[in-house]
């Protein structure tokens, strides 16, 4: 998962996210403990955070 600059820090992801990967330092921030699940991607009201390109 990538979050872009459009993040605000609001929580969201950091609430829903089943892994605990997410915090919150300003904006968001993905831990190596990331499954690249995908639960967060919809949570995000402002679509910051998006699945890797690969």
């Amino acid at each position: 998962m990538r979050i872009s600059t459009d993040c605000v820090g609001c929580g969201q992801c950091v609430v829903c996210c089943p892994s605990e990967a997410i915090s919150v330092c300003g904006r968001a921030v993905i831990g190596d403990d990331c499954t690249q699940c995908g639960v967060c991607i919809p949570y995000c009201p402002l679509g910051a955070i998006r699945e890797d390109e690969t």
